[in-house]
């Protein structure tokens, strides 16, 4: 991998039982995630993912220690690609556990959004 330069935003965040940390890596942003996405915790993601006012926004979210993802997370992971896509960028999921990773494949998510085993794979063109 490329040696690139990682920025800390300083945005650890935790909202019951989900935490946010947002860095950028080569001018992307990565979202590491950790705990429980659901209807009680996915305004965090939510927040996390606005793209109001970026262009061309490039964002990797890293999945590697998300616990538990229900339909909540996968509602707003697809309203997140829509609105990266309509601004000209792009989403790609890194890393999903196992148990996530089959929530993705039987709803068809990871045929929609790139999911790349890795984060390095994620963050590689």
């Amino acid at each position: 991998m490329a040696e690139g330069r990682m920025t800390d935003t300083g945005q650890a965040e935790q909202a019951g039982g989900l935490s946010v940390v947002a860095t950028a890596t080569d001018g992307i942003r990565v979202l590491t995630l950790a705990g429980e996405i659901d209807h009680h915790t996915g305004d965090r993601l939510r927040h996390a993912l606005d793209v109001t006012d970026a262009a061309r926004p490039r964002i990797v979210i890293d999945m590697s220690r998300v616990t538990f993802m229900d339909s909540s997370g996968i509602n707003i992971l697809i309203n997140a690609y829509q609105a990266v896509t309509d601004a000209g960028g792009w989403l790609r999921l890194a890393a999903p556990t196992d148990s996530v990773h089959r929530v993705l494949q039987l709803v068809g998510v990871d045929d929609v959004i790139a999911c790349r085993p890795t984060l390095h794979e994620a963050l590689t063109p």
